[in-house]
């Protein structure tokens, strides 16, 4: 076994300890919260913005195919355990440690680059007015264990109540070996 896989393993390990301390009742009080979020159009230029969340665009991962990255290039993922419905990520359950949001920055909206739909790309503000990116509704995050562009380690990932996948540039989730499925969020529901 590689270092490599061993690390992954072992944060795997990590990620399903913390998902079993995390509250399912703030699960459910986080996911009906979500419906008062605001969702805004989005994208536009932000002259200035280098966070991850300032632009996103395509790139095709070996075994996975085609998914959305961030302007670091790296895969952006969805938590869901239906493949429609976004589950809660939040700082207040640990899953950020892990698993980081992209939050824009102050009145920056994110740019559609090459093979992104941008009228799948909006924003959504949380109750503590952070302006977050959402793609065909999901909400958008990186994996720690992806150091560099190019890298998929976390689809496929069950912790924090569900499975991670990688997002497809039609805006639904991408396991490996896999193009898309076919069902979109039922909700925007955010953990925020």
């Amino acid at each position: 076994m590689t270092l490599t896989r061993a690390a992954i393993f072992g944060m795997v390990g990590i990620l399903g300890l913390a998902a079993c301390s995390s509250s399912s009742s703030s699960s459910s009080s986080s996911a009906s919260s979500s419906a008062a979020a605001a969702t805004t159009a989005g994208p536009t230029t932000t002259a200035g913005s280098t966070s991850p969340a300032s632009s996103f665009s395509t790139s095709t991962i070996s075994g996975v195919g085609t998914v959305v990255v961030d302007g670091q290039g790296r895969t952006v993922y969805v938590l869901t355990a239906d493949k429609k419905t976004n589950l809660p990520c939040t700082d207040a359950n640990g899953c950020t440690k892990f698993w980081p949001d992209l939050p824009l920055d102050n009145g920056a909206t994110p740019t559609a680059g090459t093979g992104i739909d941008a009228s799948l790309l909006k924003t959504m503000k949380s109750s503590d007015g952070q302006t977050y990116p959402t793609y065909n509704g999901w909400l958008m995050y990186e994996f720690v264990m992806d150091t560099a562009a190019g890298q998929a380690h976390g689809i496929g990932v069950k912790s924090f109540g569900g499975t991670w996948y990688a997002l497809g540039a039609d805006g639904n989730p991408v396991a490996k070996g896999a193009t898309t499925t076919t069902a979109a969020p039922a909700s925007s529901g955010s953990g925020y």
